[in-house]
């Protein structure tokens, strides 16, 4: 039975990745959109580590000093204890003392340890944006390409390269225009003809 689901398992998901080859075949720039949509989600997800790296240090630093300070006052107080001659008092400052000191010197390395790995992920974070900056104007200079493709496939479709009459949609729409303007010119001349008579039989009554 395992196995059995293990093969629709595998079955499935070789569909899918034939599936989404084939469509990365037909549109390549989508597909690089999802990639680059996908880079972009992983950034941000980069982008909050990142942040919570950074409240870590210092939530660290906070309880570092917070420690170091509780030890130093431990430490004043096991002296004020030891001149008043108050041994149970002075033992239970010690033992605090040792225990806020050992507790600070943990918080320091932890903040230190914080501090180095925020720097690391922070230069990488660097690194990640100019890469993808890199792979967005990549995109760009693609798109670009891909465009004059399909102007150039549009044009050649226009004038009809492909077939032996080169230019016929234009010859065919300078035809129509010839046609167009020979009959706007043969109503204007026709509408225009009676007054051109009306005023040659004026000018000939006054030349008599």
């Amino acid at each position: 039975m395992t196995n059995l689901f293990t093969r629709i398992k595998d079955s499935i998901s070789a569909d899918i990745h034939q599936m989404l080859d084939q469509k990365e075949q037909r549109n390549p720039i989508a597909a690089l959109n999802q990639y680059l949509r996908q880079s972009e989600q992983e950034k941000e997800k980069v982008r909050r580590l990142i942040e919570r790296q950074y409240r870590l240090k210092e939530q660290f630093a906070t309880e570092y000093i917070k420690a170091q300070e509780m030890a130093e006052k431990r430490k004043k107080q096991a002296t004020i204890a030891e001149k008043a001659g108050e041994e149970e008092m002075r033992a239970f400052a010690i033992k605090e003392y040792e225990e806020f000191e050992a507790r600070a010197q943990r918080m320091r390395a932890a903040k230190d340890d914080a501090a180095a790995q925020l720097e690391s992920l922070e230069r990488k974070y660097e690194e990640m944006k100019h890469k993808l900056k890199d792979m967005h104007l990549r995109r760009m200079e693609l798109m670009g390409r891909e465009n004059m493709i399909h102007a150039n496939h549009q044009i050649n479709r226009v004038l009809d390269e492909s077939t032996d009459k080169p230019f016929s949609r234009f010859a065919e729409l300078e035809r129509y225009m010839d046609n167009l303007e020979y009959k706007v010119n043969s109503a204007y001349y026709r509408s225009t003809f009676d007054s051109k008579i009306s005023k040659l039989e004026k000018e000939m009554r006054e030349a008599e």
